[in-house]
Order: structure tokens, then C-alpha cells, then sequence
């Protein structure tokens, strides 16, 4: 792998939405957003646009998040909350055992994605979000207790995301189990897989690692509201 292509990580959702996801794309000269229906995610190459752009992508959602550089905010948005997350890439993965059946979700699975996501991690994800990439799951009890998949999406590289566990299936191994599934489906496709997780979130991060993934560098998303 290129130095040009690892230098694409330095601004990952820039690159999602002029590759493999510019069809989500809304360009304001420079600076790109994601329909807001699908994922509320931008990032700029150009800092002078980014007052205006905001503005505009404003009306479309009450809250959004630019990852990255600090932009230049709007007068019609203030900034909420920054979240500093490690950026993780796999090295080679280190499998476990797999004690759970795991399968890939449908659209008859979307509303219950939907709503373990939100009780899981509330904030990230909308209903099309399901349309991104694949996404796994496992089934206990007849109903959805965790899931994961694929967000960001470029030429060389996919996200893994939405690593969510119910509360009352937690410590079995099942997120290690997702995470590992879908790792594997993005080495099918000739890609390499990358995770953004919480830097405070050092249980996470220690999952990972001990999956075979290591953190390459610190990015800060930047929540703003709409005023």
C-alpha cells in the first residue's frame, strides 16, 4: 500500500464521498457532506468554503459532524462536543472462536438494527444508514442482540462500525465474533478494514488489538447543532 493511498486516512469521509460513496455526496465546492437521510458526516479540503457549506447543510439536519480539520463554523450552528477517537487500521487478523451463528442483515432486519444502534449508541445512525455497506448480525431469542457493519467506504479501504451489543448480552464474546465476520467480508473485497473508536473507550480499543488492528493516528469529529 501506497504512502499516497495511507495518506487518504488523514481525512477518511472526504475520500468515502469522492470515491466508492460519492453517489451520498453533497458538494459545496470543496467541502462534502453526506445526504443527511443516510449519515450526517462531512469533512473539507477547502476551509474558506467551510462557514457557507455548513450553513447550507444546516437546514437539511439539526446536528451534524465535521471529521477532521476545524472548519470555519456558521452563525446558525454552534459546536456541541469534540470527540477525539483513535483511528485503527488491521495489520493481521487474530480470529477467536466462534460460538454464535452469524448472519448478514436484510431490510427486513433494518428496524431492529435501528433501534439496538440507538439504544447501544445513540447519535450516529439513521435508517439508511443501513444502506452503506453489509451488515452482520446474531440472533438469540428470537430477536437482534448485536450487530456491526460497513460505514465509510473508499477505493482501498472500508469502516467497520456499529459494533453494538444489548445490554443483556454483553461479555459473551459476540462484538469480538461481528467485528472478526466482518472484517474477514472486507478482505473478500480486496480492501483493507478500518475502525474510528472513542479514545476513551479503552475496552473497545483493547478488543481490536487484540484482533489484529492498530491505531495510526488520533482524529477529532466535531458535533455541531443547528441554533
Amino acid at each position: 500500500m501506497t504512502i499516497d493511498t495511507l495518506k487518504k486516512l488523514e481525512n477518511p469521509v472526504w475520500y468515502s464521498l469522492s470515491e466508492t460513496h460519492s453517489k451520498f455526496a453533497i458538494d459545496y465546492e470543496g467541502v462534502k457532506f453526506y445526504n443527511p437521510d443516510f449519515c450526517p458526516f462531512g469533512a473539507f479540503t477547502n476551509l474558506n468554503q467551510t462557514e457557507s457549506a455548513i450553513e447550507k447543510y444546516a437546514n437539511l439536519t439539526p446536528s451534524l459532524f465535521v471529521v477532521g480539520q476545524e472548519p470555519n463554523n456558521s452563525a446558525n450552528t454552534k459546536l456541541n462536543k469534540t470527540i477525539p477517537c483513535n483511528q485503527m487500521i488491521l495489520e493481521t487478523l487474530k480470529e477467536p472462536n466462534y460460538d454464535s451463528k452469524i448472519i448478514k442483515l436484510t431490510e427486513k432486519h433494518s428496524n431492529e438494527l435501528y433501534d439496538l444502534v440507538w439504544l447501544v449508541m445513540p447519535g450516529y445512525y439513521k435508517i439508511k444508514t443501513f444502506e452503506m455497506g453489509d451488515y452482520y448480525g446474531i440472533i438469540k431469542d428470537d430477536k437482534l442482540v448485536a450487530a456491526t457493519g460497513e460505514r465509510l467506504q473508499m477505493d482501498d479501504f472500508i469502516e467497520i462500525s456499529a459494533v453494538v451489543t444489548h445490554p443483556d448480552y454483553t461479555r459473551k464474546g459476540l462484538a469480538k465474533q461481528l467485528v472478526a465476520h466482518t472484517t474477514k467480508k472486507v478482505i473478500e473485497k480486496n480492501k483493507t478494514p478500518i475502525l474510528h473508536v472513542a479514545s476513551v473507550n479503552t475496552g473497545a480499543i483493547k478488543l481490536y488489538e487484540n484482533l489484529g488492528y492498530k491505531t495510526i493516528r488520533k482524529i477529532i469529529w466535531r458535533h455541531y447543532v443547528s441554533t
